[in-house]
């Protein structure tokens, strides 16, 4: 005779402790400043964050020299990068000088509102609810921007585009 077939098997221990509690049926009222609260912390602290770094830029002029390392690129080389001109640009930024942030590096103040953009739509997203906006690019966007990096770079190297250089 099969033992496995004619023993009941051990008996299963007791559950001790506390039991579940039963679920309670129909809608229950959701807490809804606390969830508010938790989605808008993480779109809060990066504009924070961006906020304590555009008034540190502002307070802290670039143009002098010693407060900041300069471009490696440029050090070594001579050539403008994209991001030569970006701490000036953000200093002239901060304190409402648009032109001139534009003249120091126009592609940091797309940067700098696109930024904006996606920040302000986070928020108000987190605000109602609504699900968290996502940069969900293809390969052909990045390439895009790549070479309109590239492009940049090559343009305000040149003479005839001087106008772009910081």
């Amino acid at each position: 005779m099969d033992a496995s077939s004619t023993s009941p098997g051990p008996a299963a221990p007791a559950r001790q402790g506390p039991q579940p509690a039963l679920v309670r049926q129909g809608p229950q009222p959701a807490p809804v400043r606390a969830s508010r609260v938790r989605r808008l912390a993480a779109p809060v602290l990066t504009l924070a964050g961006a906020v304590a770094a555009f008034a540190y830029v502002g307070a802290v002029d670039p143009n002098e020299p010693g407060h900041y390392p300069v471009c490696p690129l440029f050090r070594l080389t001579g050539v403008l990068c994209p991001g030569c001109g970006g701490l000036r640009s953000a200093h002239a930024f901060a304190r409402g000088d648009l032109v001139t942030a534009l003249g120091d590096n126009a592609m940091a103040v797309a940067g700098y509102l696109v930024f904006a953009a996606f920040t302000a739509l986070w928020l108000v997203r987190a605000f109602r609810g609504g699900p968290v906006p996502r940069i969900a690019l293809g390969p052909a966007w990045w390439w895009a921007i790549g070479t309109l990096a590239l492009a940049f770079t090559i343009v305000r190297n040149l003479p005839i585009g001087s106008v772009l250089a910081p």
